[in-house]
């Protein structure tokens, strides 16, 4: 599976998801992960936050690792540094997750290697929001 980059490629990946587990998310609604996964919810995804310095977020509870989150996953939304891409993409293909999302300035060639390999869609260096937004409101 290759790196997504095209409108039609992200576009099917976003029409296609419905689980999102967003990697780095903040319990701060002040912080862009915070924000980006309100985001994501009001738009009708399944959203499971995955942090282990956090127990809840908004009274959910907020997961230690993707292997520990409930249904199978869509979307890897990845709010970490670059350096921590390619061990979140091992451990999004441990799980079966069908993508990878790294946000703005989250590449790392490493991780695009291991999800090659694997046959793992990646996304990096783009906010889903942003994307998401363009792929279906500027359409209308």
């Amino acid at each position: 599976m290759p790196l997504l980059e095209t409108v039609a490629d992200l576009r099917s990946l976003l029409t296609e998801a419905q689980v999102i587990a967003v990697v780095g998310h903040s319990d701060n609604p002040e912080r862009t992960s915070y924000r980006i996964a309100h985001y994501l919810r009001e738009a009708g995804y399944t959203v499971y936050p995955v942090n282990p310095a956090v127990d809840t977020i908004d009274g959910e509870p907020s997961y230690p690792s993707l292997a520990e989150v409930p249904e199978p996953i869509d979307i890897v939304n990845v709010f970490r540094r670059a350096e921590h891409l390619p061990g979140i993409v091992q451990e999004a293909i441990a799980v079966g997750a069908k993508a990878v999302w790294g946000q703005l300035d989250v590449t790392h060639p490493e991780a695009l290697r291991l999800a090659d390999e694997a046959g793992l869609a990646l996304v990096m260096d783009r906010c889903i929001k942003t994307e998401h937004l363009r792929v279906f409101v500027d359409e209308e």
